[in-house]
């Protein structure tokens, strides 16, 4: 059995304010629960996703920040990533909530190409998404920012969502 996050304390990345607690985090899924987004999105979750939504099912991040600038975002440093949708249908920013993955094809006219997981502080005109594309829906996904104010550019993040995690950092504080 494969442990995930053995050397970084996923603890530190959750920022459990208000906010997050009313609208992200949800119970800790059950297998049935998991089993049931996954026919529903139609891909198989990361082993990596399910064992931290197992320690806390989704949230508002304190460590939202990845090492990255797009092309279309030069100026920020990096990448404002604020939340992580949890495993379920009940809270409004879960994987089949009211602001759901579906919610992101479906009204926005983002790509059906995997799991749309992450906000950023650009709301829906830019989300974090597990890609599916080159690894087919039951494989390993890659780990991407999808613009859609640059006709949903994409740009890797990490090959995969333990990487990501573990690549988050507290967002820079303005001097």
């Amino acid at each position: 059995m494969t442990t995930y996050f053995s050397n970084f304390d996923t603890s530190v990345i959750w920022d459990d304010c208000d906010h997050s607690v009313t609208n992200y985090i949800g119970p800790t899924p059950t297998a049935d629960e998991i089993a049931a987004i996954e026919k529903e999105l139609g891909y198989k979750l990361p082993a990596a996703y399910i064992a931290l939504m197992q320690s806390h099912n989704g949230g508002i991040l304190s460590y939202n920040s990845i090492n990255i600038i797009p092309a279309q975002d030069q100026t920020s440093g990096g990448l404002d990533i604020t939340g992580i949708m949890s495993i379920g249908h009940t809270m409004r920013y879960s994987l089949g909530g009211y602001y759901g993955s579906k919610f992101w094809m479906q009204e926005w006219g983002y790509p059906d190409t995997g799991i749309y997981f992450g906000t950023t502080g650009f709301g829906g005109h830019a989300l974090v998404m597990l890609d599916y594309s080159t690894c087919g829906p039951a494989g390993e996904p890659a780990v991407v920012y999808m613009d859609q104010e640059w006709n949903f550019q994409k740009t890797l993040l990490a090959k995969d969502f333990e990487t990501f995690i573990q690549s988050l950092t507290p967002f820079p504080s303005n001097p």
